[in-house]
């Protein structure tokens, strides 16, 4: 495995599947978290970092990078849950205006 990483700032951040392919290797009967981490070049206290991340965490926690959410799916579906929201809202406010309209009307 080659290290594929990007240099931003003075932090190295490692992309998602670096990550869990290192979770992946540490946890093989075979091997420790600590020859891993001498494979890689990384401190062994990054992959044991990793590797309670994915388990408690799930997944979703290596689709994030600085706090951005990289889901694509995600991304998709919350865009289009707060269209439906705003058009709903919309709609409930011009009916309050015509049921309050047509409620003078009647009287």
């Amino acid at each position: 495995m080659t290290k594929n990483k990007r240099h931003k700032n003075k932090y190295n951040h490692y992309t998602e599947d670096f990550r869990r392919e290192a979770v992946r290797r540490s946890e093989d009967p075979n091997t420790s978290a600590v020859e891993v981490a001498r494979e890689l070049g990384i401190h062994p206290g990054q992959i044991y970092n990793w590797r309670r991340q994915y388990k408690r965490l799930s997944e979703k926690q290596f689709n994030n990078m600085n706090g951005v959410d990289y889901s694509k799916q995600e991304s998709e579906e919350i865009r289009k849950l707060k269209r439906e929201i705003a058009d709903l809202k919309e709609e409930r406010d011009f009916l309050k205006k015509a049921a309050a309209y047509f409620s003078n009307q009647n009287r």
